[in-house]
């Protein structure tokens, strides 16, 4: 087998994917409990304990969209190669946990049905869009410079 065409991977590289994608799940999970929070302590939403009306969960499930697409591009741009995957894995992962925390809350008198769902469908457009933003703007820094 030629070297040159399958390159080893290197330990730098895989730590940086690593970290990577952990700093944009990092910075979706505070960006997004921060946000449930402040909303909280300004009065803007009931106690963490209380349910939430369809409304202030739509405009959660808003923001925490915009913010999956703000860790999508976080990653992309960290990643050292690969930059769409990176951020896929982040929404395979996102995904994943939002699917187990919905089978995980669905007797529980807290939240509606729909929301961990919308969360769950969400994770993988947000942080595919979030990469292709990224991808975008190396086009556009590639055409330009």
């Amino acid at each position: 087998m030629n070297e040159q065409s399958n390159p080893p991977v290197r330990p730098l590289a895989v730590g940086r994917s690593i970290l990577g994608v952990l700093a944009g799940i990092v910075v979706g999970i505070v960006l997004s409990l921060g946000t449930d929070w402040g909303a909280r302590e300004t009065g803007w939403a009931p106690a963490q304990n209380e349910r939430w009306p369809d409304r202030l969960l739509l405009v959660a499930v808003v923001y925490r969209s915009i913010y999956g697409v703000l860790a999508g591009y976080l990653i992309a741009r960290l990643a050292p190669n690969r930059p769409m995957g990176h951020a896929l894995v982040a929404g395979v992962l996102g995904t994943l946990v939002s699917t187990l925390g919905a089978v995980a809350a669905w007797s529980s008198t807290f939240g509606q049905h729909w929301y961990p769902i919308a969360l769950a469908l969400m994770a993988l457009p947000t942080a595919w869009l979030g990469a292709k933003f990224h991808l975008m703007q190396l086009r556009t820094e590639a055409t330009a410079g």
